[in-house]
């Protein structure tokens, strides 16, 4: 039977850009035949990872790194050892496993790789020092590549497992001349959008010269940033199936990564022009429903959109159009056995819905919890 572990939230955030488009304004998305405010899912991907290193949330073996740098990140590792001669040898193994580098040391493209594969890499160059070539032009570098032993070869592809790196196992990843060592995402997160129709604004700024001359009038520098504020509708869903698959079945490490993933997505506040807004508005609801049949994304309890009332805040709104919609849409496309977990700061949650959780603590333990009851032994 499948499972999905689904987050639903609802968050606030004060005037702010934390996501921009090519010309500088917060990105936007017409849903329901309005314009919304829209935090593209790629933003908050890399705010969840931001998160869970910057809290600890999982050991650092089982983090990922996303580079073109990983010849230097090797060389750092072999600090101990010649220079050149390193630079060579970390060429040929990297070459062995089918990574090529262009002229200035990086990767022809963004890697994304496990804690736990770049230190194997080392451990590989460590072993075979003597059996890796140390370099020449490039024609002798290409028969150095082709001379190697086939066990270098062998092992050097066989690194590329991941390294049980949870957020590659979260995200995926595509090496697109290694197809054999992408990995398929064990979880989908959507553009967040807002619950109710959004208007660009702008911010007219100057910045005074503090060494102008006593004659000298006006500003030293003039300008203009848009911005908005909105309430964002967040939804993400983990299939824990091919999580625990992602993760070698390292059952534990799985679980780990749920409760991991609850806190970092709550805690994950994208970073642009926080320096301008300290736009820091944690979500005022999070809901996490395990699913037995199919994801059920709540976005269309929006596609009306909410509409503001002196007497009640969006975000209260928001939670009661959710509830709605769910009870309205589980019924049909739901299975009896679903279970809710709710964090609730607005009490519009129904009471009788599901566990309620006084903390995030506490709901990252409890969404643990329901995950390893669905998992079994």
């Amino acid at each position: 039977m499948s499972l999905f572990l689904e987050f639903h939230l609802i968050q606030n955030f004060a005037p702010s850009n934390l996501n921009r488009d090519d010309t500088g304004a917060p990105k936007d998305a017409i849903f329901g035949g309005q314009r919304r405010a829209r935090v593209s899912s790629q933003c908050f991907k890399r705010a969840v990872r931001l998160a869970a290193k910057q809290h600890e949330l999982l050991p650092e073996a089982n983090r990922g790194i996303r580079t073109k740098k990983l010849k230097a990140l090797l060389l750092e590792r072999l600090a101990g050892r010649d220079a050149e001669e390193a630079g060579a040898k970390v060429e040929a193994a990297l070459g062995a496993a089918g990574l090529k580098l262009k002229d200035d040391g990086k990767t022809e493209y963004l890697l994304f790789l496990g804690e736990g594969e770049v230190a194997a890499f080392a451990a590989l160059i460590e072993q075979h020092w003597d059996e890796l070539p140390v370099g020449g032009d490039k024609k002798s570098k290409k028969d150095a590549k082709a001379s190697l032993p086939a066990e270098i070869i062998k092992k050097a592809k066989a690194l590329l497992d991941g390294g049980k790196a949870v957020d590659v196992a979260l995200f995926g990843r595509m090496l697109a001349d290694m197809p054999a060592v992408n990995q398929d995402a064990a979880c989908q997160v959507a553009h967040a959008i807002s619950t109710h129709r959004v208007e660009r604004e702008f911010d007219y700024f100057t910045a005074v010269d503090d060494k102008g001359d006593e004659g000298e009038t006006g500003a030293g520098m003039i300008g203009q940033v848009e911005f908005n504020s909105a309430t964002l509708y967040r939804y993400a869903v983990l299939d824990l199936r091919k999580l625990l698959g992602n993760l070698q079945e390292d059952r534990e490490l799985a679980l780990s990564a749920v409760e991991a993933f609850t806190r970092a997505l709550a805690l994950a506040i994208p970073t642009g022009k926080q320096n301008s807004f300290a736009a820091h508005n944690p979500p005022e609801f999070i809901g996490v429903c395990l699913r037995h049949a199919s994801p059920l994304s709540l976005a269309n309890a929006f596609e009306r959109p909410v509409s503001p009332r002196a007497d009640q805040a969006l975000t209260e709104q928001s939670v009661e159009r959710l509830t709605a919609y769910e009870d309205k849409l589980a019924p049909v496309y739901g299975a009896p056995q679903d279970r809710w977990l709710s964090l609730d700061l607005t009490d519009r949650w129904p009471a009788d819905k599901g566990e309620r959780l006084a903390s995030l603590a506490a709901l990252a333990q409890r969404a643990r919890e329901l995950a390893a009851d669905a998992l079994g032994a």
